[in-house]
């Protein structure tokens, strides 16, 4: 039959029965992963289009498997193609990096026939991740952040401000004194580390109350 002659270049022996099974179970496994990929990011902040490359790139892995063999030539040209491919990506956060290689993990074993060890491997790994989502494992305890306090020029900056950062238990360190206003006024830059669930308009109403009500700014957290 003319659709059995379109795998006779490849050194992986299958027929068209087989290769559309493989194909048909690497969308399934792309779609499971796709689910879990949307199950566990973090209050549902997910990509749609990355939940939907998740579907479709074990069938396209599988497939560049099946056409490729053990042709050193193929397998050359593979790889400067997904050469150009990364060069033209933007940079992936690291869980959405673990879920491409799982995708293409899953896809190459199907394209190599291991049916039965990637369906066992997408369904272990999906449990692991999803599992490992709803603990508190890898959870901050403390955030840290940059703050700017402005202060007149009469005010101690050196220990003005250490009795309300230990009822905070904060943690601090001054990185840059600025004078501004022409002098009449100081710019205190500090490094701080808080705990996880702590009031911070208390800590800034407590601030504000030893600056004399000027200017305080509280970055958003430090990566």
């Amino acid at each position: 039959m003319w659709l059995e002659s379109l795998f006779e270049s490849s050194e992986i022996n299958v027929t068209w029965s087989g290769a559309l099974l493989m194909i048909a179970l690497s969308f399934v496994a792309g779609f499971i992963i796709s689910i879990t990929y949307m199950k566990t990011s973090t209050e549902g902040k997910y990509s749609k289009n990355f939940a939907l490359t998740m579907i479709l790139l074990p069938a396209i892995i599988s497939s560049i498997i099946l056409l490729i063999g053990s042709n050193v030539a193929r397998a050359f040209s593979l790889a400067g193609a997904f050469a150009i491919i990364r060069f033209r990506s933007d940079p992936a956060e690291p869980k959405d990096i673990a879920y491409v290689l799982f995708a293409m993990s899953a896809g190459l074993a199907l394209g190599i026939n291991e049916y039965l060890y990637a369906v066992l491997f997408t369904i272990i790994m999906c449990l692991v991740m999803y599992i490992i989502s709803k603990t508190t494992f890898g959870n901050k305890k403390q955030i840290s952040k940059q703050l700017k306090i402005t202060i007149p020029e009469d005010l101690n900056y050196d220990s003005e401000f250490d009795e309300i950062f230990k009822k905070y238990n904060v943690s601090y360190t001054l990185t840059k004194v600025k004078t501004t206003a022409l002098g009449s006024l100081y710019q205190l830059y500090y490094d701080i580390v808080l705990d996880i669930g702590i009031n911070t308009q208390e800590l800034l109403n407590d601030l504000r109350i030893r600056n004399s009500n000027l200017d305080i700014s509280l970055s958003i957290e430090k990566e």
